[in-house]
């Protein structure tokens, strides 16, 4: 049986405990990081921990992946995403992969800033995967042995400025600005025979209670064996890090077809993105200062409930 920890804040410390119902049972020991967590804990420690009982209305929410972590992503990896981004699920060979700078973690119910800057904000809810030991040299990760590498799942709202990533073509400038990475509230750990229920999860964003994403992580293209066996041979992990694994469709970005993408790449450069940027301006999806996202990831069976993330979108200066 999964088990669900929290980090949090209470009478100004900074502690780590388990949900139990309404209530949390705190842990004693403090740990500074999520991977010092990890590193600590195992799971039947944490089964039995027992107690004192804190209301989970008495405690401030933390994100249960500290800004010490990696965090890792990949793109287009829903196949109906993949294809209203102008891609072919049965044509793609390669796993898009890019990071988010860790400074943008926030907690799951936290205010989301809106940068002066940025016109077209959207949103990318995702399934985070949080990684149970180092590595520092390839690895071949399968289903067998994916429990030895990932400890548990969040919820991952990988907020994005359009206007900044696709002309620029910077995905780490335009998805890292502060708060764009609200995570948790939850982090759910799991047992070896949890491990399948992963790629059967269902994801779900409404934004202003109106769904806006609505999938099923069997639908991932690449999986997180295939891409931490890929990645293992490029760089190394640490404990606590923090793989999202991808954003269903739905997204507020209007991709323009593969034909029109050739015909924009025959047109010079400010034409190009003047086009870009009106064919944007007419979409209504994009998130706005008042809006509230909310993202939620569980089983159907609710054995896996990673919780709900509620954030409300700020205009910088009113944060």
């Amino acid at each position: 049986m999964p088990v669900t920890v929290i980090r949090y804040l209470l009478d100004s410390t900074i502690c780590w405990g388990v949900i139990d119902g309404s209530d949390v049972i705190p842990m004693e020991q403090r740990f500074e990081t999520t991977g010092d967590f990890l590193r600590g804990t195992t799971l039947d420690g944490l089964k039995a921990l027992d107690g004192p009982r804190v209301p989970l209305g008495r405690v401030r929410l933390l994100s249960p992946v500290t800004k010490n972590q990696r965090f890792v992503c990949q793109g287009a990896n829903y196949r109906q995403h993949m294809i209203e981004s102008g891609l072919d699920p049965m044509a793609k060979q390669y796993n898009m992969i890019f990071t988010k700078a860790p400074s943008c973690i926030v907690p799951a119910d936290a205010d989301v800033v809106r940068p002066r800057r940025v016109r077209f904000l959207d949103y990318e809810v995702e399934l985070g995967l949080v990684l149970r030991r180092d590595i520092s040299g390839p690895v071949r990760v399968t289903q067998d042995n994916l429990f030895d590498f990932v400890a548990g799942a969040v919820i991952v709202n990988d907020y994005s400025a359009r206007d900044i990533q696709i002309p620029e073509m910077q995905f780490h400038k335009g998805k890292s600005f502060r708060t764009f990475g609200p995570v948790g509230p939850y982090l759910c750990l799991l047992e070896r025979d949890d491990m399948p229920a992963l790629m059967n999860l269902d994801l779900a964003l409404r934004v202003n209670g109106k769904i806006r994403q609505q999938d099923n992580s069997r639908n991932l293209v690449f999986s997180p064996e295939e891409t931490l066996t890929e990645l293992s041979g490029i760089h190394d992990f640490a404990a606590g890090d923090l793989l999202a694994t991808g954003t269903p469709a739905g997204c507020a970005l209007a991709v323009p077809s593969p034909a029109r993408q050739r015909l924009g790449a025959l047109l010079p450069e400010a034409l190009k993105w003047k086009i870009f940027f009106r064919i944007q301006a007419r979409r209504s999806q994009y998130l706005q200062p008042g809006d509230v996202v909310e993202a939620r990831i569980c089983s159907a069976d609710g054995r896996i409930d990673l919780g709900t993330q509620k954030n409300r979108i700020v205009a910088e200066g009113e944060a």
